[in-house]
């Protein structure tokens, strides 16, 4: 249920563009390149999850292959990918984090090492609103593990929002503020199982 409620609420809140910017289709070559070369960033993201509530808190990326979601309270939920597992911390439990394999959340898709959107089959959508790019992906050998739509601005480009589908419908909508790129992440943000062993997850 946790899973679902983090994956199912990355979906709604319209993504604020200055009105008078104007932005050109970006490319499925762009959109890869510019991912392939976001390996660290930080910034503040709001997540609509799929009954409509609202989730808020500091997101961090380090490609490849991790990312960190920081809930603030309420919420006060801890998401990490790394070591290619998904998992799920609620301070509220003593059950310890629920864990899924990375590789079958759409997660995967945007942390791979080595992204090429022109991969046959990965590529569902592609289209532009005047305003911003926004492609759908899946995993060609197993769509049934769900897709993400990626919405970018351009000028320069720029990740502002992504909606990830899971494997039973679920829609999750996360918006992004700025991000910081110089920022250095240490590793250890991203252990998830030194978090486990010393139950150290801030």
């Amino acid at each position: 249920m946790k899973r679902r409620l983090f994956l199912g609420a990355l979906a709604a809140l319209p993504l604020a563009t200055p009105a008078f910017a104007a932005s050109k289709p970006l490319s499925l070559n762009e959109i890869s390149n510019y991912l392939n070369k976001l390996l660290s960033a930080k910034g503040a993201f709001t997540q609509v999850n799929p009954d409509g509530t609202l989730s808020k808190g500091t997101f961090y990326i380090k490609r490849p292959g991790r990312m960190r979601f920081e809930y603030e309270p309420p919420n006060d939920a801890l998401v990490i990918a790394g070591q290619s597992k998904l998992a799920i911390f609620d301070n509220r439990s003593n059950a310890g984090p629920q864990q899924y394999p990375l590789y079958k959340t759409p997660l995967h898709i945007i942390l791979k090492k080595n992204v090429n959107l022109n991969t046959s089959g990965m590529i569902t959508a592609h289209q532009h609103d005047g305003t911003s790019t926004s492609i759908t992906a899946q995993d060609p050998e197993h769509p049934n593990y769900g897709n993400v739509k990626l919405v970018f601005t351009d000028q320069p480009t720029e990740l502002r929002q992504w909606i990830i589908t899971d494997e039973s419908g679920q829609k999750t909508t996360v918006i992004l503020g700025k991000l910081d790129k110089k920022t250095r992440l240490p590793g250890r943000l991203f252990d998830i199982d030194r978090i486990v062993k010393e139950g150290d997850n801030r």
